[in-house]
């Protein structure tokens, strides 16, 4: 209605000769002859109207229609006139269609580029951003010298809907801001901590004389590794140096692989030790405090992981360098005993302590928790002990344990644990340090009190938050780092019930391959106290015998290895197969002369494929599973992978290898005297 009746009440419409028809009706009544007079003079005012709009309109139309060409004229001049260089595309073709001045001159072209390629205008520039839907090139155009944002969108030749796509293209010159962004980016600061990490070890049973000729031996080593990139390098201790620098001089650290690790390597003292350093650097965005911080978890990593090698820590992501040298025992009992009595009090102060291992959970594992639960019981609280009984290698090992009177009631399920956990409670995890590999990460999450005890050198992700903490990567096995624990922990060999003696025993077996590989002095006097404890090596023997099913399927998959990489043999198994079985066929294959490290990759619970790899030291498959997401140690790893192909993750490991490989030939090339990997 309200539109009607402003449609009514504008000038010229009806409404003037409607009143008019209504003053002529009216008339009749009073004169007929006046009526029709008045009704002819009506409509020739009518006629007249239309005539009058009709040429208005028309003018109106012609108004509009030059507005209209002077329009796109404008238009045109203001696109050939355009600031920016700027050039128009088929999208189907890539051909350019059209460009104007500005586009010639960046481009350095002498005549017209119509029906030319852009890639031969411009070599190697991609168009596919712009048919993803994007309005702005993801990356920087370089086009003679210059650096370049390109912006586009695409626009239709014509109304109809079989017309050409075009695509215009703006041109922006960021070349100032480019390198401005990356003079920022060189000059930023980097921050490092050098530590000498077998420094007791390289000056036992020396003289002073000596001591101070291998510390200025290490000091001239890191100076001229230094001085070259001008940064700032000061002694913070006998063994630790900070090391200030720039984020370019890292990039040619990387280049050259850390190449102080091997030049510190090749001093040793007259006792024939190896000095070994260790780099713990941290580079991002940030401030010098948070650098330092970052600098100092590296390190810690570093040292976590062996030592003789650089962990570099942003704020997203680690990334490892080295890491090829054999590890060297430099433990003391000091540190057992510390922690010893710390773990003792929190256990006598919490309400409840659950023990829980890794994720299909070996001999080690749970010999290590079987030694953690006589811990427990010695200072009066009731352990519970958290395993996946249905996925382990360890399962007659449980069994056997389930059926003691003091584990009658300790086995419990982790849903069971999480309803009884209170704030006070203590969760023990031994054999692993990644939050990713506990055998139930919610138990993880739930409980706030984490005590770690883990021989496994330490990956990108591992426990943070933690009470106590025994990381220990010399070590040869948990097992060997709890039976030293109790040591201090029991006061007599009757705390320790036999059948948990053997649990023990049997994961130092399992990790040092019968006491062949990583073995040292306080491996043997762990394996000495618990033979005191009661443990029977034939009892031992037998939680690694096997049926004959798996002693068959053991050598299908020794017979189906292959050797693609000298001193390299990896065996690759289709069918479901156990873990146990798989780990000893890995061990098998490095008994073979010039195998140096064995990998066996295989499938068990139907879509899961996991790999086992091991060595004698000559090889770290621990850095070589890394890549693949496993970890373990320098003689000694796994990998797990969920939902996945047998024949893509042996492609995978295969890749990984070459990769390591080649950075090894790198570091022989590096150094004459570099270990062999």
């Amino acid at each position: 209605m309200e539109k009607l009746i402003a449609r009514m009440m504008e000038s010229g419409t009806r409404l003037a000769f409607a009143l008019l028809l209504v003053f002529c009706a009216i008339s009749a009544f009073t004169n007929i002859w006046l009526a029709l007079g008045e009704l002819a003079v009506v409509v020739v005012l009518y006629i007249v109207y239309r005539a009058r709009a009709k040429r208005r309109r028309a003018d109106i139309r012609r108004t509009v229609e030059t507005l209209l060409f002077q329009v796109d004229d404008a238009s045109k001049n203001s696109l050939m006139n355009f600031p920016l260089p700027t050039a128009i595309l088929r999208m189907d073709t890539g051909e350019v269609v059209w460009s104007n001045d500005s586009f010639y001159e960046i481009t350095g072209a002498h005549e017209r580029m119509f029906n030319l390629h852009i890639t031969d205008v411009i070599e190697g520039f991609d168009t596919r951003w712009i048919m993803e839907g994007r309005s702005k090139c993801p990356y920087e155009v370089a086009v003679n010298g210059r650096k370049f944002d390109v912006y586009g969108n695409i626009v239709r030749s014509g109304k109809d809907a079989s017309s050409a796509l075009l695509v215009t293209m703006y041109w922006v010159d960021v070349t100032d801001y480019s390198e401005l962004r990356t003079k920022y980016e060189r000059t930023r600061p980097v921050l490092a901590i050098l530590v000498l990490d077998s420094y007791e070890e390289l000056i036992k049973g020396v003289s002073e004389s000596e001591k101070s000729k291998l510390t200025a031996q290490v000091d001239e080593e890191i100076s001229n590794w230094a001085e070259p990139v001008h940064g700032v390098v000061r002694r913070l201790d006998r063994d630790k140096y900070l090391f200030l620098f720039e984020q370019k001089d890292l990039l040619e650290f990387v280049e050259r692989k850390f190449d102080l690790l091997d030049k510190v390597r090749e001093i040793k003292s007259s006792t024939g030790i190896s000095a070994t350093i260790s780099m713990g650097i941290g580079k991002g965005d940030t401030d010098l405090n948070e650098l330092y911080q970052y600098a100092r978890l590296a390190a810690d990593t570093a040292l976590a992981r062996g030592g003789d090698q650089v962990v570099i820590k942003s704020k997203y992501a680690f990334e490892f360098y080295g890491g090829h040298a054999k590890e060297v025992e430099k433990r003391t009992k000091v540190k057992s005993r510390v922690v010893a009595n710390s773990l003792r009090q929190y256990i006598r102060d919490s309400s409840y302590v659950f023990i829980m291992g890794h994720q299909l959970s070996d001999l080690d594992a749970v010999g290590a928790a079987a030694g953690i639960c006589a811990a427990v019981r010695k200072c009066g609280k009731k352990p519970y002990f958290i395993v996946n009984s249905e996925r382990t290698s360890a399962k007659d090992l449980i069994d056997k344990l389930a059926g003691l009177e003091e584990y009658r009631e300790s086995f419990i399920k982790p849903d069971d644990a999480i309803f009884i956990a209170d704030s006070n409670s203590l969760l023990i995890v031994v054999d692993t340090n990644r939050p990713d590999f506990v055998d139930y990460p919610e138990v993880l999450q739930t409980i706030q009190r984490v005590a770690v005890i883990d021989h496994h050198r330490r990956a990108a992700s591992y426990i943070e938050n933690y009470v106590i903490s025994l990381h220990e990567p010399y070590a040869s096995s948990t097992s060997e780092l709890v039976t030293e624990l109790l040591q201090y922990i029991l006061t007599s060999s009757q705390d320790l019930k036999k059948e948990e003696a053997e649990a023990l025993l049997s994961g130092i077996f399992l990790d040092t391959k019968s006491f062949t590989v990583k073995t040292g002095v306080r491996t043997f006097e762990a394996a000495a106290y618990l033979k005191q404890c009661g443990a029977d090596t034939v009892e031992v023997r037998r939680l690694f015998n096997n049926n004959f099913d798996s002693y068959i399927k053991k050598y299908q998959i020794i017979s189906n290895a292959e050797q693609p990489y000298p001193g390299v043999s990896i065996s690759v198994m289709e069918e479901d197969t156990e873990r146990a079985t798989a780990s000893q066929a890995a061990d098998e294959l490095i008994n073979i002369n010039d195998i140096k490290a064995s990998f066996v990759v295989f499938r068990e619970h139907e879509n899961d494929v996991a790999i086992s790899a091991r060595s004698y030291g000559k090889m770290n498959v621990q850095v070589v599973l890394e890549k693949l997401g496993g970890g373990g140690s320098l003689t000694m790893a796994g990998a797990q992978f969920q939902d996945a192909d047998v024949g893509e993750v042996a492609a995978r490991l295969r890749a990984a290898i070459e990769e390591y490989l080649a950075g090894d030939q790198e570091d022989g090339e590096n150094s004459s005297n570099a270990p062999s990997a």
